[in-house]
């Protein structure tokens, strides 16, 4: 089965279009208010370890090694992995995240384990 899964910062505004909004990051994201979120699930469970967060860092460099080993989590996270599946069974889902690199974050990879 294909999900309709699209990746966005949480930062930028809700639209109807997003579908069911879940922030995929273990920290919540500055400067945002719940209310203003509109989420559907905060599924901090899902987000990369905080050794492997810190240890990525966001540097491109590391962009290949970090979805090797967040895939490899994703793969002991059963439960997290199957609940997010669930609310993409329903429809279309953004994954929400708040770092500042649009290409290389924890949302991204997770998009592309989701669709492989």
């Amino acid at each position: 089965m294909a999900f309709d899964i699209a990746v966005k910062r949480i930062y930028e505004a809700p639209d109807k279009a997003d579908g069911q909004r879940v922030l995929v990051d273990r920290i919540w994201p500055r400067g945002v208010r719940k209310e203003d979120a509109a989420l559907t699930l905060w599924l901090k469970e899902i987000a990369p370890s905080d050794e492997l967060r810190k240890w990525f860092g966001h540097e491109p460099e590391r962009w290949v090694e970090f979805q090797k080993r967040y895939r490899a989590e994703l793969e002991r996270n059963e439960e997290a992995v199957a609940q997010l599946r669930n609310v993409l069974r329903a429809g279309k889902v953004t994954l929400l995240y708040g770092a500042h690199d649009e290409a290389h974050n924890n949302a991204v990879a997770l998009a592309e384990y989701l669709r492989a």
